[in-house]
């Protein structure tokens, strides 16, 4: 699976949340500056070449929806995480997570519950 930029990241988790929307929708949901009407439609229209979007003509414009669900993508990236930086090694991930993040033992034993629950599902 191909790895988002930034700046394509940030228009995806606008249209997940959306679910489906226009480039002036998009650009209405994000943060102040915002970013040219043309810069927000190259971006849609890369995502769309890279297969994470696609659209349907409303009118004489597009709306743009999510092909790839956010949990895929999610899941894809934190393997990919895992493999370059952890060697593949998930008890390294949560180690160096809990180390650089003062992770509490009540946080820690939150975890093991929900991996325990779902290796039993």
């Amino acid at each position: 699976m191909k790895q988002l930029t930034k700046a394509e990241e940030e228009i995806m988790q606008i249209l997940w949340e959306l679910k489906q929307a226009n480039v002036a929708s998009i650009i209405d949901s994000m943060p102040n500056p915002k970013p040219a009407y043309n810069t927000v439609s190259t971006i849609v229209r890369i995502l769309e070449s890279k297969g994470f979007v696609d659209h349907k003509q409303k009118g004489k414009g597009y709306i743009y929806f999510p092909v790839l669900e956010k949990e895929t993508y999610s899941n894809q990236s934190m393997k990919q995480l895992m493999n370059n930086y952890f060697n593949g090694s998930f008890q390294s991930m949560v180690s160096f997570f809990m180390k650089k993040n003062d992770m509490s033992s009540d946080e820690l034993e939150s975890i093991m519950k929900e991996i325990n629950k779902n290796e039993k599902s």
